[in-house]
């Protein structure tokens, strides 16, 4: 292997249980001589599939700059290097930027994508982040902080098209969140979802609330860090009186896999349905 470099696998660990990473990035893990995981938002033990002998670093403390030496460090030396990113390394996870150095070294690296801590969320929660004739469009987005919003993609404007939300990176910023979502029109009743550390063993929470009272129920449970904001006109529907069908499901729609039968009854029931 003298003078061969490694490869560089960017690797999702998903939003926090160490069990939600993905097969093939946990084969990753097993095999890796080298690991450098984002400490400040993944759990150590998602190591812990890790051969005895492997070079675990946790990040929180280093620069991009760092980081890259690294990494490039680490290829000299081991086969299969792993940056271990929370989530998916394609949102939010600086990928571009640690890639670029990599090409210029001349490094073969790849992506493993992960679950997403908006989909984790939802799923804690119980919600769906789509629904038939409700909404059809999911927008992951962020407040302006200290990294600033392109021009075009303010959250008043992104909001005023009134559909799901999920709005990363921005919890200590939820009343830019209220006044944005009040400026394009949303009501004061608009039910809000907040979860911290969606699926992590032990320390998920989840708050529920509307556009008037969520930032003072997130800090009554003293939410302030690692949480997603789930804004959407389709929560809360399992508990609705009624709700449209998925066409893909109704017994009047036929497509290649089954022919259209009797259509629903007017409870929502279907007739004749067959898988």
């Amino acid at each position: 292997m003298a003078g061969i470099p490694g490869t560089v696998w960017f690797v999702g660990a998903g939003p926090g249980d160490p069990d939600l990473i993905t097969v093939k990035g946990r084969s990753l893990l097993e095999q890796a001589g080298a690991i450098l995981f984002a400490g400040s938002l993944v759990d150590r033990t998602a190591t812990q599939y890790a051969p005895a002998d492997c070079e675990i670093r946790d990040s929180r403390d280093m620069t991009l700059e760092a980081m890259s030496a690294w990494l490039l460090d680490a290829c000299a030396r081991h086969h299969t290097v792993v940056r271990l990113q929370t989530g998916d390394p394609g949102l939010y996870g600086a990928l571009v930027e640690m890639t670029r150095p990599l090409d210029a070294a001349g490094i073969t690296w790849q992506v493993v994508p992960g679950v997403s801590s908006a989909m984790a969320s939802a799923a804690a929660a119980g919600e769906t982040l789509t629904l038939p004739e409700v909404t059809q469009t999911v927008i992951l987005t962020r407040v302006a902080g200290r990294t600033p919003m392109p021009p075009d993609e303010d959250l008043a404007a992104l909001a005023a098209h009134r559909t799901t939300l999920c709005i990363f990176l921005s919890i200590t910023l939820l009343h830019e969140v209220q006044r944005a979502l009040r400026a394009a029109g949303w009501p004061e009743e608009a039910p809000i979802v907040v979860v911290q550390k969606a699926s992590w063993p032990g320390a998920e929470k989840i708050v529920r609330g509307t556009l008037a009272d969520i930032k003072r129920r997130c800090q009554d449970e003293k939410i302030a860090s690692q949480a997603m904001i789930i804004a959407s006109p389709a929560l809360g529907a399992r508990h609705w009186p009624d709700i449209a069908r998925s066409k893909l499901y109704d017994p009047g729609f036929g497509h290649r896999f089954r022919k259209a039968s009797a259509p629903a009854t007017e409870a929502g029931l279907p007739t004749g349905e067959s898988a």
